[in-house]
């Protein structure tokens, strides 16, 4: 699972292209425009991002260019698709170009190419005493049984498992679980944690979520 950031000034399409992506279990958040994606950026860690060329307040090549801060891998999604466009978005700093109209499972595939490239988050699968989560196929498993998950129990573990045996921060699984556009109840966090632990439990995983009060939590391998 990742968290993308869509960067398209059409808002119908920007939801059309985050609800494809929430069906294939990654977090989405929308914005319309290079200054909101610039304030997105600096609040929270994204793992890829599909950016419009044409938005109201520039252009996103020239965005891409002049950038100093962090970018995630990025998927320039655009109607210029003459060679000397996808020439200079990709010298800009793009990853890859899809030219519009474009095809949803194209979109989803490509993303998940960037997300896989060496040096990724999501390039190894993920191992903890006899618990195993492979990023890539967003599958897990106990002694080789699959572990039935919810999306956001899925982002939990391999969030945690990225960190084994550190403190991860609660604002920082907030950040994972959860776009800005959705409510989280105070306790929601805490929910998500103790369903996971009795999923955990009920499988055998040799595997358990320490709490650190006031704090966060951390993964690690369960003394013998």
């Amino acid at each position: 699972m990742a968290r993308i950031l869509v960067v398209e000034d059409n808002e119908r399409l920007a939801r059309l292209i985050a609800d494809g992506l929430t069906a294939q279990g990654h977090v989405c958040d929308c914005v319309l425009s290079l200054g909101a994606a610039d304030d997105a950026l600096h609040a929270a860690q994204f793992d890829g991002l599909v950016l419009d060329l044409g938005l109201p307040d520039g252009d996103g090549v020239d965005w891409l260019r002049q950038r100093t801060g962090a970018v995630p891998p990025v998927l320039v999604l655009t109607a210029r698709d003459a060679l000397e466009d996808r020439i200079r978005g990709l010298d800009a700093g793009a990853d890859d170009y899809l030219p519009k109209p474009f095809e949803m499972r194209e979109l989803a595939a490509r993303l998940r190419a960037l997300l896989r490239r060496p040096g990724g988050r999501h390039d190894a699968i993920l191992t903890l005493a006899n618990l195993v989560y492979d990023p890539a196929g967003q599958s897990v498993h106990v002694d080789k049984a699959a572990l039935e998950l919810t999306r956001r129990e899925a982002a939990l573990i391999e969030l945690l498992l990225r960190r084994a045996g550190q403190v991860v921060r609660r604002a920082a699984i907030e950040n994972s679980l959860y776009t800005f556009d959705e409510a989280v109840t105070p306790n929601a966090v805490e929910a998500v944690v103790s369903r996971l632990r009795r999923k955990l439990d009920e499988a055998g995983a040799a595997v358990e979520l320490h709490t650190i009060r006031g704090v966060g939590y951390m993964a690690r391998a369960r003394a013998a």
